[in-house]
């Protein structure tokens, strides 16, 4: 069973300010798959945890892969995985981040109906001060936005965060309407973070 320590929602009220602020993390508009808006793959892959929501995954999220994520400043793949393997039986790899780095998933659909994203992380040589920030980066009237949406708080063994408010899926006014979204995961002081399976729960799957 996680502990609610490990994180710390931020207040949507706090960070809405925030939502039209020009960020400077990307220069064109997310590049999204049609098939991220179009068919979406539920599971309750949280169940094990008391959480019944049906979740989407993120592109690259379950980081078996590079080729959909956007991987920096020393950010890699490595192998293991977190050991619930909520992605599936074959899944063996996740993402290190290093001080300094950060890992960026593919673009997918979010409306209404996808209120809340969470994932699995842990920490190693991390001080009291560290965290793991998470940013929903999303388009905006000036361009690409980055909003902070949580963090993540040390943790030596694998943990599911809580879910996360996606914050950015407040823009399209209407459903069935949406905006492509993607999720920024950044180290903030000292110690190395591994991060893996990321998902979005679409609302509507509940």
């Amino acid at each position: 069973m996680f502990k609610s320590r490990r994180l710390l929602a931020l207040p949507v009220a706090a960070v809405i300010g925030l939502a039209f602020a020009p960020g400077a993390a990307h220069a064109s508009l997310l590049a999204v798959d049609p098939d991220s808006c179009a068919e979406q793959p539920l599971g309750q892959v949280f169940l094990p945890f008391a959480d019944i929501a049906h979740y989407t995954p993120a592109p690259g999220g379950d980081a078996e892969s590079a080729d959909a994520l956007d991987l920096t400043g020393g950010a890699t793949l490595v192998d293991g995985n977190e050991p619930w393997q909520v992605g599936g039986a074959a899944d063996s790899t996740s993402v290190r981040l290093p001080a300094g780095s950060s890992v960026t998933t593919g673009a997918l659909c979010v409306g209404l109906g996808h209120p809340t994203m969470r994932f699995f992380a842990k920490s190693q040589g991390t001080g009291l001060l560290s965290m793991l920030k998470v940013e929903v980066l999303f388009q905006g009237v000036l361009g690409l936005n980055r909003l902070p949406i949580g963090v993540a708080l040390p943790s030596s063994s694998w943990t599911p965060t809580l879910p996360m408010t996606v914050v950015a899926n407040l823009l399209p006014l209407l459903p069935p309407n949406s905006t492509p979204v993607a999720f920024r995961l950044t180290p903030v002081g000292s110690g190395t973070w591994t991060v893996d399976d990321i998902y979005v729960d679409p609302y509507k799957g509940r």
